[in-house]
Protein backbone atom coordinates (compact mmCIF):
# COMPACT_ATOMS: atom_id res chain seq x y z
CA UNK A 1 0.00 0.00 0.00
CA UNK A 2 1.11 3.49 -0.66
CA UNK A 3 2.03 5.64 2.87
CA UNK A 4 0.21 8.54 3.01
CA UNK A 5 -0.19 11.09 5.53
CA UNK A 6 -3.43 10.28 7.69
CA UNK A 7 -4.52 12.36 10.70
CA UNK A 8 -6.80 11.03 13.42
CA UNK A 9 -8.62 13.66 15.72
CA UNK A 10 -9.10 12.05 19.17
CA UNK A 11 -6.42 9.37 18.15
CA UNK A 12 -5.90 8.15 21.74
CA UNK A 13 -9.32 7.81 22.97
CA UNK A 14 -9.97 3.96 22.53
CA UNK A 15 -11.43 3.80 18.94
CA UNK A 16 -9.15 6.78 17.60
CA UNK A 17 -5.89 4.43 19.37
CA UNK A 18 -7.41 1.63 17.03
CA UNK A 19 -7.83 3.19 14.14
CA UNK A 20 -4.14 5.02 14.44
CA UNK A 21 -2.39 1.67 14.84
CA UNK A 22 -4.15 -0.08 11.96
CA UNK A 23 -3.50 3.34 10.32
CA UNK A 24 0.07 3.02 10.88
CA UNK A 25 0.18 -1.32 10.14
CA UNK A 26 -0.87 0.08 7.02
CA UNK A 27 2.03 1.90 6.48
CA UNK A 28 0.80 5.27 6.94
CA UNK A 29 2.30 8.18 8.54
CA UNK A 30 0.17 9.16 11.39
CA UNK A 31 -0.87 12.40 13.14
CA UNK A 32 -2.70 12.20 16.08
CA UNK A 33 -4.78 14.71 17.34
CA UNK A 34 -5.45 15.35 21.44
CA UNK A 35 -7.07 18.11 23.26
CA UNK A 36 -7.35 16.99 26.71
CA UNK A 37 -4.78 14.16 27.18
CA UNK A 38 -1.49 14.72 24.76
CA UNK A 39 0.82 12.78 26.98
CA UNK A 40 -1.10 9.77 26.07
CA UNK A 41 -1.11 10.49 22.30
CA UNK A 42 2.53 11.48 22.70
CA UNK A 43 2.39 7.93 24.66
CA UNK A 44 0.52 6.16 20.97
CA UNK A 45 2.55 8.15 19.24
CA UNK A 46 6.04 6.87 20.02
CA UNK A 47 4.30 3.10 19.73
CA UNK A 48 3.24 3.87 16.42
CA UNK A 49 6.46 5.63 14.93
CA UNK A 50 3.56 8.46 14.49
CA UNK A 51 3.56 12.32 15.50
CA UNK A 52 1.30 13.98 18.50
CA UNK A 53 -0.46 17.32 18.17
CA UNK A 54 -3.25 18.90 20.46
CA UNK A 55 -5.55 21.48 19.39
CA UNK A 56 -9.14 22.44 20.66
CA UNK A 57 -11.46 21.67 17.58
CA UNK A 58 -14.09 24.28 19.06
CA UNK A 59 -11.36 27.24 18.28
CA UNK A 60 -11.44 27.76 14.58
CA UNK A 61 -8.97 29.38 14.11
CA UNK A 62 -6.49 28.25 16.41
CA UNK A 63 -7.11 25.06 14.98
CA UNK A 64 -6.46 26.24 11.51
CA UNK A 65 -3.04 27.83 12.46
CA UNK A 66 -2.04 24.47 14.40
CA UNK A 67 -3.05 22.23 10.99
CA UNK A 68 -1.19 24.96 8.26
CA UNK A 69 1.53 24.93 10.41
CA UNK A 70 1.14 20.56 10.71
CA UNK A 71 0.99 20.50 6.75
CA UNK A 72 3.27 22.71 5.57
CA UNK A 73 6.10 20.01 4.40
CA UNK A 74 2.57 17.46 3.28
CA UNK A 75 -0.80 17.59 2.88
CA UNK A 76 -3.09 14.94 4.94
CA UNK A 77 -4.63 12.58 2.49
CA UNK A 78 -6.47 10.79 5.08
CA UNK A 79 -8.65 12.47 7.20
CA UNK A 80 -10.36 10.13 10.20
CA UNK A 81 -12.69 12.33 12.24
CA UNK A 82 -13.60 10.40 15.81
CA UNK A 83 -13.09 13.32 18.17
CA UNK A 84 -16.75 13.39 20.03
CA UNK A 85 -18.17 14.00 23.55
CA UNK A 86 -20.88 13.00 25.33
CA UNK A 87 -23.07 15.02 27.88
CA UNK A 88 -26.49 13.18 28.37
CA UNK A 89 -29.07 14.79 29.87
CA UNK A 90 -32.86 14.50 28.26
CA UNK A 91 -33.95 17.54 26.28
CA UNK A 92 -36.13 19.30 28.67
CA UNK A 93 -32.88 19.31 31.22
CA UNK A 94 -30.46 20.26 29.31
CA UNK A 95 -28.05 23.05 28.90
CA UNK A 96 -27.18 25.64 26.51
CA UNK A 97 -23.67 24.32 26.97
CA UNK A 98 -24.60 21.12 27.01
CA UNK A 99 -26.03 21.40 23.27
CA UNK A 100 -22.74 23.45 22.35
CA UNK A 101 -20.67 21.31 23.77
CA UNK A 102 -21.37 18.46 22.13
CA UNK A 103 -22.29 19.30 18.81
CA UNK A 104 -19.52 21.82 18.43
CA UNK A 105 -16.63 18.60 19.18
CA UNK A 106 -18.10 16.56 16.81
CA UNK A 107 -19.82 18.82 14.27
CA UNK A 108 -18.07 21.95 13.88
CA UNK A 109 -15.10 19.96 14.71
CA UNK A 110 -15.16 18.31 11.96
CA UNK A 111 -15.56 21.41 9.68
CA UNK A 112 -12.61 23.06 12.03
CA UNK A 113 -10.18 20.19 10.86
CA UNK A 114 -11.32 19.21 7.37
CA UNK A 115 -11.49 23.10 6.11
CA UNK A 116 -7.54 23.65 6.24
CA UNK A 117 -6.87 20.21 4.98
CA UNK A 118 -9.10 19.93 2.05
CA UNK A 119 -7.40 22.12 -0.66
CA UNK A 120 -4.10 20.70 -0.34
CA UNK A 121 -6.01 17.12 -0.31
CA UNK A 122 -7.68 17.75 -3.35
CA UNK A 123 -4.53 18.84 -4.67
CA UNK A 124 -3.20 15.57 -4.79
CA UNK A 125 -5.73 14.26 -6.45
CA UNK A 126 -6.25 11.27 -4.28
CA UNK A 127 -8.20 12.17 -0.62
CA UNK A 128 -9.67 9.61 2.30
CA UNK A 129 -12.57 11.60 4.94
CA UNK A 130 -13.77 9.34 7.16
CA UNK A 131 -16.14 10.77 9.81
CA UNK A 132 -16.52 8.56 12.92
CA UNK A 133 -20.64 8.87 13.46
CA UNK A 134 -22.74 6.57 15.59
CA UNK A 135 -25.46 4.53 15.24
CA UNK A 136 -27.61 6.87 17.75
CA UNK A 137 -26.97 9.42 14.57
CA UNK A 138 -29.39 7.10 12.43
CA UNK A 139 -31.82 5.65 15.31
CA UNK A 140 -31.18 8.35 18.14
CA UNK A 141 -31.13 7.63 21.24
CA UNK A 142 -32.70 8.70 24.87
CA UNK A 143 -30.85 11.83 26.90
CA UNK A 144 -28.56 11.93 23.48
CA UNK A 145 -30.31 14.86 21.32
CA UNK A 146 -27.24 16.55 21.55
CA UNK A 147 -24.80 13.58 20.18
CA UNK A 148 -27.50 12.42 18.07
CA UNK A 149 -28.03 15.35 16.25
CA UNK A 150 -24.11 16.01 16.05
CA UNK A 151 -22.94 12.66 14.45
CA UNK A 152 -26.27 12.56 11.88
CA UNK A 153 -24.74 15.99 10.65
CA UNK A 154 -21.78 13.97 10.18
CA UNK A 155 -23.53 11.88 7.83
CA UNK A 156 -25.20 14.59 6.18
CA UNK A 157 -21.67 16.39 5.75
CA UNK A 158 -20.23 13.71 3.95
CA UNK A 159 -22.73 13.12 1.78
CA UNK A 160 -22.27 16.41 0.80
CA UNK A 161 -18.65 16.32 0.49
CA UNK A 162 -18.86 13.22 -1.34
CA UNK A 163 -20.62 15.12 -4.00
CA UNK A 164 -17.98 17.96 -4.32
CA UNK A 165 -14.85 16.08 -4.17
CA UNK A 166 -15.07 12.78 -6.00
CA UNK A 167 -14.24 14.14 -9.06
CA UNK A 168 -10.92 14.84 -7.84
CA UNK A 169 -10.73 11.43 -6.17
CA UNK A 170 -11.45 12.26 -2.85
CA UNK A 171 -13.90 10.31 -1.07
CA UNK A 172 -16.31 10.78 1.83
CA UNK A 173 -17.47 8.51 4.13
CA UNK A 174 -19.26 7.79 7.62
CA UNK A 175 -18.67 4.87 9.80
CA UNK A 176 -21.28 4.49 12.83
CA UNK A 177 -20.33 2.37 15.56
CA UNK A 178 -22.97 0.75 17.85
CA UNK A 179 -22.11 -0.87 21.40
CA UNK A 180 -18.10 -1.02 21.24
CA UNK A 181 -16.12 -2.39 24.39
CA UNK A 182 -14.27 0.96 26.20
CA UNK A 183 -13.79 1.84 29.60
CA UNK A 184 -17.37 4.12 29.66
CA UNK A 185 -19.88 1.26 27.62
CA UNK A 186 -18.29 -1.05 30.27
CA UNK A 187 -19.29 1.70 33.53
CA UNK A 188 -22.65 2.23 31.93
CA UNK A 189 -23.98 -1.37 30.65
CA UNK A 190 -23.65 -4.81 31.86
CA UNK A 191 -23.02 -7.59 29.56
CA UNK A 192 -26.49 -8.77 29.86
CA UNK A 193 -27.77 -5.87 29.04
CA UNK A 194 -26.03 -5.91 26.00
CA UNK A 195 -27.09 -9.12 24.93
CA UNK A 196 -30.57 -8.03 25.35
CA UNK A 197 -30.01 -4.72 23.54
CA UNK A 198 -27.70 -6.20 19.88
CA UNK A 199 -28.75 -9.13 18.06
CA UNK A 200 -25.01 -9.97 17.65
CA UNK A 201 -25.47 -10.18 21.58
CA UNK A 202 -22.21 -8.71 22.37
CA UNK A 203 -20.37 -5.49 22.22
CA UNK A 204 -17.91 -4.63 18.95
CA UNK A 205 -14.19 -4.13 19.45
CA UNK A 206 -12.44 -1.07 18.54
CA UNK A 207 -10.67 -2.89 16.03
CA UNK A 208 -13.24 -4.05 14.56
CA UNK A 209 -14.02 -0.20 13.76
CA UNK A 210 -10.07 0.55 12.88
CA UNK A 211 -10.92 -2.56 10.22
CA UNK A 212 -13.69 -0.73 8.13
CA UNK A 213 -11.64 2.48 8.80
CA UNK A 214 -8.67 0.95 7.49
CA UNK A 215 -10.59 -0.25 4.39
CA UNK A 216 -12.42 2.86 3.52
CA UNK A 217 -8.62 4.62 3.31
CA UNK A 218 -7.33 2.14 0.95
CA UNK A 219 -7.30 2.07 -2.69
CA UNK A 220 -9.85 -0.53 -2.61
CA UNK A 221 -12.38 1.90 -1.47
CA UNK A 222 -12.41 4.32 -4.55
CA UNK A 223 -15.51 3.86 -5.71
CA UNK A 224 -17.33 4.34 -2.72
CA UNK A 225 -18.22 7.49 -1.36
CA UNK A 226 -21.45 9.17 0.39
CA UNK A 227 -22.11 6.07 2.21
CA UNK A 228 -22.79 5.81 6.09
CA UNK A 229 -21.77 1.70 7.17
CA UNK A 230 -22.68 0.71 10.41
CA UNK A 231 -20.60 -0.87 12.58
CA UNK A 232 -23.12 -2.22 15.39
CA UNK A 233 -23.72 -6.36 15.43
CA UNK A 234 -27.06 -5.73 13.86
CA UNK A 235 -28.05 -2.69 16.21
CA UNK A 236 -30.10 -0.46 13.92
Amino acid sequence: MTSRRALVTGGSSPIGAAICRQLAADGHEVLIHAHGNLARAEALAAEIGGRAFACDLTDIPATAATLESLIADAPVQVLVHNAGTHDDVPLAGMSEQQWRGVVDVSLTGFYAVLRPLILPMIGTRWGRIVAISSISGIIGNRGQVNYAAAKAGLIGAVKSISLEYASRGVTANAVAPGVIETPAVEAAMSRQRIAELVPARRAGRPGEVADLVSFLASDRAAYITGQTISVSGGLG
